[in-house]
């Protein structure tokens, strides 16, 4: 167990805002000189709290216009056919997120493609090929209301179980 106490969360947010973000910056910004800030991100990365940084990129700048929630479901829920499926869909680059689910469908997929065209090309020469797929729904997002990254932590620390 680990207390993380307000200045690791402010630190964490930081980060979660803008992982560019120099250390002597980000010191500031939590009330810290340099050398300790710098060794609380390094022993929040060790403990996997941060475990990865990345840039995030404009989809419809890039022409990815049509982002698509599509619920599958399998003839089986055997561990093997599950298997299965998660190895052939993480191939496939225009899944962005893939959740096994509760409920009416198997698993929950985002998909995002330039078109309706690439969305029929992905669904019909790769989706459909996956063995034990049984049934496939898609639901077209209109618009995207609300999107994030990052986590909601408590302002004033949590303990975690690591």
């Amino acid at each position: 167990m680990r207390k993380l106490d307000r200045i690791d969360i402010g630190i964490l947010n930081r980060l979660q805002e803008n992982a560019r973000i120099t250390n002597a910056e980000l010191a500031k910004s939590v009330n810290l000189s340099p050398t300790p800030c710098f060794n609380r991100v390094k022993a929040m990365e060790e403990l996997g709290l941060i475990r990865q940084q990345v840039t995030l990129l404009a989809p419809a700048v890039l022409g990815l216009h049509v982002n698509v929630f599509i619920h599958v479901s399998l003839e089986k829920q055997v561990e093997d056919a599950l298997h299965r499926f998660e190895e052939a869909i993480s191939e496939r680059p225009e899944v962005m997120e893939c959740y096994l689910m509760t409920g009416d469908a198997d698993y929950l997929l985002r998909v995002l493609v330039p078109n309706i065209q690439a969305l029929e090309g992905f669904i019909l020469n790769h989706l459909t090929k996956i063995p034990g797929v049984a049934n496939i729904r898609s639901s077209f997002a209109l618009k995207q209301v609300r999107y994030k990254t990052a986590l909601p932590l408590p302002a004033n620390g949590l303990t975690i179980g690591l």
